[in-house]
């Protein structure tokens, strides 16, 4: 899977950050990485400062979302927050999939702010040897 590279991705990204936090209605973007492992397709999302449980992952026939809520770190009335860079809001990134992939067995990790999500490639997809049959058994049609 090859990703075409535009130079104005990081700047749209920043200009995103500080001027639009993401809502549910219109969530920001989230980096990630996807790549093949032996016999797995691995896609890591950069989710740093996300509860486990404000990740939410769906899987509707081949298509894959990942929405995430980075919520705000305080919550009391007696803080005055000095800076605020982080940003905060919803996270959100929809992957279509091959169906050469196993959709049933996903299976989602959550470490140190990456969420890991490994998809079997689908036996169906492995490449099987196919034996030639031959010998004695012709058969002749007659017409």
């Amino acid at each position: 899977m090859l990703m075409r590279t535009d130079p104005f991705r990081e700047l749209d990204r920043i200009t995103e950050q500080i001027l639009r936090p993401g809502t549910w209605s219109r969530p920001s973007a989230m980096p990630m990485d996807a790549y093949r492992e032996g016999e797995e397709y691995v896609v890591a999302f950069d989710l740093p400062g996300v509860s486990p449980d404000a990740i939410d992952i769906d899987v509707e026939r081949n298509m894959l979302t990942v929405r995430a809520e980075r919520r705000p770190a305080v919550n009391t009335d007696n803080v005055q927050m000095e800076l605020s860079e982080r940003p905060l809001g919803v996270f959100s990134r929809q992957i279509v999939l091959a169906d050469t992939l196993d959709t049933e067995r996903i299976d989602a990790d959550y470490d140190a702010g990456v969420l890991t999500l490994r998809i079997p490639i689908a036996e169906r997809a492995k490449p099987r040897k196919i034996s030639v049959g031959g010998g004695s058994s012709h058969k002749q049609i007659k017409g």
